[in-house]
């Protein structure tokens, strides 16, 4: 069965022969039903956006905008100079222009921009803005990839789980439970996304990916495809309540995939994935009462902790508790075994104890470590001498950071509640859970306070709210870039188009998930103020700017007329903090604290010369940007900056940086 938005399904379309056209189409369904490795889908065609805010010209590719017909056409002229009938190709007709909206497929060249919507500043003048940006994530990411290559410490994503139910969007379509493809369009989907997110992290990078049921498998291999299997770090069970167990399906299960971009590079650094345990903290407790009870005896101090394990341990983490021991200074330590679990000929040697000179001969399989590495830790007192063999004693507090918890519970229907309780409505279903992401963020940025976290299926809004709600509790200065659209559900859609309202029109555009719940949610949090004036809380400290996506007539640009729109991606480039350069200035460069730009080389002695001497104050902008086509000018800028300042030299047609790569780098 042929499928409309398959490549091969197309281009077999095209041919004119009946008969040529069967048999291409059979042995193609042939080979479809024999490929039996890997992750193998159909990609299907390029997605499609409906942008109703651009302009409609001669050449671009138009649709009606009342959706009564999913046909569409060229743009081949206008009948007179108002350009308000437009004649269209293939029979298309003329059409008055308001009926109709322009239409991109992914691949065709799109100049994007950002256009601020909301500014809050309620936080250090100094401090990262947190961004949000309402529009296609596919477009955001593409212009993300010009500001942010490997930038991004953090990605966490809640895509949609393709359940049938759950109304994602596929070519401006709802993919349903009845489409043959539903999977492979999911995974072309997801594809495109994973390729440019793979871009953005830096090689100590993370991305956790939360799924379901339906497509978690299939995640998981597109992920090994993406990442490597090799940079696979975890596949953490979220059981979050809801439906009962089924004979076949564990209702209310998520699944929490995490990836490092490179893994060796993350342990290089000495950081190890590293997962909180829930009631820590009790345990510690009860180890020092039991320290204290025992008149400070270890041994009767760990069989009374062990007693107090055996009738708590139903509360917490199964592995928390197991072999845990107070050792002799009143510390609470976790004892495991030292064996290796795969055979390593290096690794069998005897080891001695130095207290009473026993020697103890190596297990079947070998230590656990190198020898240098077993003699380092027995010089500190971490292996535990006594019985048939050693083994490895940790200070219990350490374990905080060391272990992997398999899975967890969190209830989702508190999630709700939370945000019923910011908007003063009930009327969004299954937001994320702040304490969640919070739990997972700090996780995966143990070793970075001023991490960069994006999200780029943000719906409600949740990560950033994780964000900031963690800086203000440990102090750190995270900064969140939240991808959201303005989506409704396809309940409301197919409500609101029986009424005769399309998208693009202020109606729908007010039912969507960022004007309704993202945007005055985060003003909520923030200011601690709703829209209608109630007091909600007394805010947050934290900044943070919301934009729409944009998309830019480049001959507009050419004559210098959208440098508003392009001026936040180079202040995202230079870290979204501070003032932003908004206007080409008269001087012909600016200058932050932040980043600079050199508008016109004519004047680079004065620029280079601002920028040395912020330099030499100890406050050097992150990134400096030379606008030129010329590479002899470029160079003769970088030489005359101070070095080890980022350069970037941005073509005179500035905005066609942001659709193809720029040059420049670290001096």
């Amino acid at each position: 069965m042929s499928d409309e938005s398959n490549v091969l399904d197309q281009l077999i379309s095209r041919v004119d022969d009946d008969t040529l056209r069967a048999r291409l189409s059979h042995e193609v369904d042939l080979l479809r039903g024999s490929r039996r490795f890997g992750l193998v889908f159909d990609r299907h065609l390029p997605e499609s956006v409906r942008l109703p805010d651009h302009p409609i010209r001669k050449g671009i590719r138009v649709a009606l905008r009342d959706e009564s017909s999913t046909e569409t056409w060229v743009v081949e002229q206008f009948t007179d100079r108002t350009r308000e009938i437009a004649v269209l190709s293939g029979g298309g007709g003329q059409r008055p222009i308001s009926e109709l909206v322009v239409v991109r497929e992914f691949g065709e060249p799109i100049y994007p921009g950002l256009r601020s919507v909301e500014r809050i500043e309620n936080g250090p003048a100094d401090a990262p803005r947190h961004v949000v940006i309402n529009g296609e994530n596919f477009h955001a990411l593409q212009a993300l990839r010009s500001t942010h290559r490997g930038k991004v410490d953090l990605i966490y994503i809640d895509p949609p789980y393709n359940t049938g139910n759950d109304g994602w969007i596929y070519n401006d379509r709802y993919v349903d439970q009845n489409d043959r493809a539903k999977s492979s369009k999911w995974l072309s989907f997801m594809e495109r996304r994973l390729l440019i997110a793979r871009d953005l992290l830096k090689p100590t990078g993370v991305i956790i990916a939360a799924i379901g049921d339906d497509e978690h498998h299939r995640l998981r291999m597109l992920l090994d495809q993406v990442f490597g299997s090799e940079n696979f770090l975890i596949n953490a069970v979220w059981q979050g309540g809801g439906s009962s167990l089924s004979r076949f399906h564990a209702g209310g299960i998520d699944y929490m995939l995490g990836y490092a971009q490179n893994l060796a590079a993350l342990t290089a650094k000495g950081v190890r994935w590293r997962v909180e345990k829930d009631g820590l903290q009790d345990v510690l407790d009860a180890a020092t009462d039991a320290w204290e009870e025992s008149n400070h005896d270890p041994d009767d101090a760990s069989r009374r902790l062990s007693k107090w394990w055996n009738r708590n341990k139903s509360k917490y983490d199964p592995g928390l508790g197991d072999n845990v021991k107070v050792d002799a200074d009143g510390t609470a330590i976790k004892v495991g075994d030292l064996g290796n679990s795969l055979y390593r000929a290096n690794l069998k040697y005897p080891v001695t104890d130095p207290s009473t000179g026993n020697v103890y001969d190596p297990p079947d399989n070998g230590w656990s470590f190198k020898r240098e590495v077993m003699d380092e830790m027995i010089a500190d007192g971490r292996v535990l001498f006594g019985g048939t063999r050693p083994r490895l004693k940790t200070p219990l507090a350490e374990m905080s950071m060391r272990s992997v918890v398999p899975s967890f519970y969190k209830d989702r229907r508190s999630a709700s509640q939370h945000v019923a309780k910011i908007l003063g409505r009930k009327d969004f279903p299954y937001p994320k859970d702040i304490d969640v992401l919070a739990r997972w963020i700090s996780i995966a940025t143990v070793y970075r306070s001023d991490a960069v976290i994006l999200d780029f299926f943000g719906g409600s809004g949740s990560t950033t709210e994780a964000v900031m709600r963690l800086n203000s509790l440990d102090g750190g200065s995270r900064q969140s870039i939240l991808v959201t659209n303005n989506e409704i559900s396809a309940m409301e859609a197919k409500k609101l188009r029986n009424g005769g309202v399309h998208p693009g029109d202020v109606e729908w555009g007010g039912r969507g998930v960022f004007q309704h719940v993202c945007r005055p949610r985060i003003s909520t949090v923030v200011t601690g103020r709703r829209p209608d004036g109630s007091v909600y809380s007394e805010g947050l400290s934290a900044n943070v700017e919301m934009f729409d996506l944009t998309y830019l007539d480049p001959g507009m640009v050419r004559r210098g007329h959208e440098f508003e729109a392009v001026a936040p991606l180079m202040w995202l480039e230079g870290g979204a903090r501070g003032p932003r350069i908004d206007e080409v200035p008269d001087a012909g460069w600016a200058l932050t604290a932040a980043y600079g730009v050199l508008f016109d080389v004519d004047v680079l002695t004065a620029f280079a010369a601002a920028v040395t001497a912020a330099a030499t104050t100890n406050a050097p902008p992150s990134v400096v940007f030379v606008i030129t086509d010329s590479e002899a000018e470029y160079q003769e800028a970088v030489e005359r900056l101070p070095v080890g300042i980022e350069t970037v030299q941005l073509y005179e047609d500035y905005l066609s940086n942001y659709t193809i790569n720029i040059t420049g780098g670290a001096r």
